[in-house]
């Protein structure tokens, strides 16, 4: 198996263009072409992580933080950085990121928060805009159905919690055939008109290509006709940060040990306890602290991330509880969907968590 083949398990799930602007997830260093020896999966690249990967022979690193996240233009072996990239190309290991393409994909680091926290009534809190596509095209009676499961099977059709979705209108098509044309139907220089159906539905921007492959592939028209329009419609399936609610409510100390339960903290940072119940809750891993204006216009009792300014727990007055519990703490759970992830596709590849603590802030 290569490991480019692991790869697209990972991107299946976190497709790359669901992250960031800022960001440098995907390859950082090596060849995705190589036989996959075993995968670790880590936070953050070391030079601890390298070298466990090489002592359990593993030659592919999977990580949540990019190590290659700032340009640089040399490798002299400075800096940790460039003495993890220069060890894992003499060593021939492939490292690869999925950082906020992860944090913005269904089933991706917040999700997974939800889920340990026992949320009910999942959403995203802030769907991602500007990615999606109104997708189009007009087919003959007899390959509708094949061309609505092609692009259905190919990524288009999936609103909210159900797929296949698409609006169809029946009407006529004309066109006449020049020389040199092989027309499917019609007789050449002779205008011909044929019943059709005009297919109507959405499209992740990320699965345009895929899309429009899919249909030229079973489409019977020589030259099918489709179109894209973009639309400003929210795609509420992917997107930063995370709603949902508590079977039951908890006053609010309680849920502030209830984080240190679940997440195994030294500490919690909080605002000023308000003196409500905690029942809808919103979150962020990571740094999330810009979503806490969302957050309250949401109407969350509670908004929990991995790190916040200062101001910020001043800023929030009594409209929520505000709690921090660490940036690595809120995504130590990456290394297990990377496993989960690959493990469901490939249950006898060779994988390790690393039992390296990467975390940089220490505590006394």
């Amino acid at each position: 198996m290569r490991i480019k083949e692991i790869l697209q398990t990972i991107e299946t799930l976190a497709p790359l263009s669901l992250q960031e602007e800022y960001d440098n997830s995907g390859i950082q260093v090596g060849d995705p072409n190589r036989e996959a020896t075993g995968a670790l999966f880590c936070i953050d690249v070391t030079e601890d992580v390298i070298d466990e990967a090489i002592s359990l022979k593993c030659n592919l690193i999977i990580s949540h933080h990019p190590i290659a996240f700032k340009s640089f233009k040399s490798l002299t072996g400075k800096t940790y950085v460039e003495r993890c990239m220069i060890k894992a190309i003499k060593n021939d290991i492939t490292l690869y990121a999925a950082h906020t393409n992860l944090d913005n994909a269904s089933g991706g680091v917040n999700f997974k928060l939800a889920n340990m926290l026992g949320l009910e009534n999942v959403r995203i809190l802030t769907p991602l805009r500007n990615a999606l596509l109104k997708f189009t095209t007009t087919v003959p009676h007899d390959h509708v159905e094949s061309v609505r499961n092609a692009i259905f099977n190919a990524g288009a059709g999936h609103i909210g919690d159900y797929d296949n979705c698409s609006y169809n209108l029946e009407g006529e098509g004309t066109f006449r055939a020049k020389a040199g044309a092989n027309p499917h139907v019609g007789e050449i220089d002779k205008l011909h008109i044929e019943p059709e159906v005009r297919i109507e539905t959405i499209v992740p921007i990320m699965r345009k290509d895929e899309v429009i492959r899919a249909l030229i592939a079973v489409h019977p028209y020589e030259e099918p006709v489709f179109d894209l329009y973009p639309i400003s419609n929210e795609w509420a399936q992917n997107g930063g940060g995370i709603t949902g609610v508590l079977p039951e409510p908890m006053a609010e100390q309680d849920f502030l040990y209830l984080l240190k339960d679940i997440f195994k903290l030294h500490h919690v940072s909080h605002s000023r306890l308000r003196g409500k119940e905690i029942r809808e809750v919103a979150l962020c891993g990571g740094s999330g602290a810009f979503m806490i204006g969302d957050a309250i216009d949401y109407g969350a009792d509670v908004f929990i991330t991995g790190e916040a300014k200062y101001n910020d727990f001043f800023d929030v007055e009594d409209k929520l509880l505000l709690a921090t519990i660490g940036h690595y703490e809120s995504e130590i759970c990456t290394k297990e969907i990377f496993h989960d992830v690959i493990s469901n596709k490939y249950p006898n590849f060779v994988m390790h968590l690393s039992a390296f603590d990467s975390n940089p802030v220490n505590y006394l």
